[in-house]
C-alpha cells in the first residue's frame, strides 16, 4: 500500500517510517499498542519552562502552562467551509492525521460534522461512522493525544472508547445534557467553547462569552468533571459579528479570569477573510497566523490550525523573541 491516490512525490515531506506508521494505524489498529505515555507524545516547544502536566486517558499526558501547544484540525466532513471532502475516507485522513504530527501537532481534533452556519446537521450514527474509524486507527498508530471534535455525548463516548482523549464540545456541555457525564466517567478533558444560537451586534460579546464559558464550567463541575481536565475557548466564528471576533482575540486576556488554560481556533475563518481579502479558506494562512499571535500574545494556550508546520514555526520564533533568545 503507498500513499493515497499516488501522493508519495508531492507528499514527499513525509518520511518513509512516517507513512509505514501510517500503513500500521490503517492495518493493524484492533491489536495495536505502543508507548503512547513517552515521552515524544507531548509536543511542546522547546524547554516546557513553569509548566503543569496533564494526565489523560489511554496513557496520554500533554504539558500545559509553558510553550504554545498546536492542535491539528482533522475534518472527515463532506462539506468542512475550508476543506470539505478533501479527507473524508478514512486512508486520506489518517494520512493527513500523521503528517500534522510530524510536523509538530501537540494533539489532532477529529471532527466529523461541519459547524459553519448552513450546514446540515448530521445524526449521530452517520458521525460515528465517519469518526470512529480515523480516531481509532490514528490512536493506535500514532503517541499523540486525539480529540474528538462533538457536541453530541454518544459520538464522544465511542470516541473516547475508542482511543480519544480530549472532547472539544463547541456548545460548551449546553447542546447535549449527558455530555458533562460522559466526560466525567471516562477521565477525558474537555473544551469548552463559547456559541450563540443568533448573532447579536449590541451585545458585550466578551461579557457574554465569561457567562457562558461560567455556566459550562458549572455544569462540567457538577457533573464530577475534575477542574484541571477544563479548557476554554472563547469561539472565534461562532454566533459573534466579524467585530465581536476581533474583540474577542483582543481581549482574550479576559477568559484568564476563568482560572482555565485558553483553546483559540482562529484558523481560515470568514472574518479573516473578511480583513484580508481572501475569498478562499485556504489561501488565508498569513492572516490565520497573524490571528493566532495575537491570541498568544493576548493569553491563548493551545492554538487550533489547519497548517501546522507554519504556525509551529511562527510560535518557535515569537517565543524566541519574547525570552529574548534563540
Amino acid at each position: 500500500m503507498g500513499p493515497p491516490d499516488g501522493r508519495g512525490e508531492r507528499r514527499g515531506a513525509l518520511t518513509r517510517a512516517a507513512w509505514r506508521r501510517i500503513r500500521f494505524c490503517l492495518i493493524g489498529f484492533g491489536q495495536a499498542t505502543i508507548g503512547r505515555a513517552r515521552a515524544g507524545s507531548r509536543r511542546v516547544l522547546d524547554n516546557p519552562g513553569l509548566a503543569l502536566t496533564l494526565n489523560l486517558p489511554h496513557g496520554h499526558s500533554l504539558t500545559l502552562g509553558g510553550p504554545k501547544l498546536v492542535m491539528g484540525i482533522v475534518n472527515v466532513t463532506p462539506d468542512s467551509f475550508s476543506d470539505g471532502g478533501r479527507f473524508a475516507d478514512v486512508e486520506t485522513a489518517v494520512f493527513h492525521g500523521v503528517r500534522l504530527v510530524d510536523e509538530g501537532a501537540a494533539i489532532l481534533d477529529v471532527g466529523g460534522e461541519s459547524t459553519r452556519p448552513t450546514a446540515e446537521r448530521v445524526a449521530a450514527d452517520v458521525e460515528k461512522a465517519r469518526v470512529l474509524p480515523v480516531v481509532a486507527a490514528l490512536a493506535a498508530g500514532v503517541a499523540t493525544p486525539i480529540s474528538i471534535d462533538t457536541y453530541k455525548a454518544s459520538v464522544a463516548a465511542a470516541a473516547i472508547e475508542g482511543g480519544a482523549s480530549i472532547v472539544n464540545d463547541v456548545w460548551g456541555f449546553q447542546r447535549d445534557s449527558d455530555m458533562a457525564r460522559v466526560v466525567a466517567a471516562t477521565g477525558a478533558a474537555a473544551v469548552l467553547m463559547h456559541n450563540r444560537v443568533a448573532i447579536d451586534p449590541a451585545l458585550d460579546i466578551v461579557a457574554d462569552i465569561l457567562a457562558f464559558l461560567s455556566r459550562s464550567i458549572d455544569i462540567a463541575l457538577a457533573a464530577g468533571v475534575a477542574e484541571d481536565k477544563l479548557w476554554v475557548d472563547p469561539g472565534f466564528g461562532f454566533g459573534k459579528t466579524p467585530e465581536q471576533n476581533l474583540v474577542a482575540v483582543r481581549r482574550l486576556g479576559d477568559l484568564k479570569a476563568l482560572g482555565r488554560p485558553v483553546l483559540l481556533g482562529v484558523s481560515r475563518k470568514s472574518t479573516i477573510g473578511r480583513v484580508t481579502g481572501q475569498a478562499v479558506a485556504a489561501d488565508r494562512l498569513v492572516g490565520s497566523i497573524a490571528a493566532g499571535l495575537a491570541g498568544v500574545a493576548a493569553g491563548a494556550d493551545v492554538l487550533r490550525v489547519h497548517d501546522v508546520a507554519p504556525h509551529v514555526q511562527a510560535l518557535k520564533m515569537w517565543r524566541a523573541i519574547e525570552e529574548g533568545r534563540p
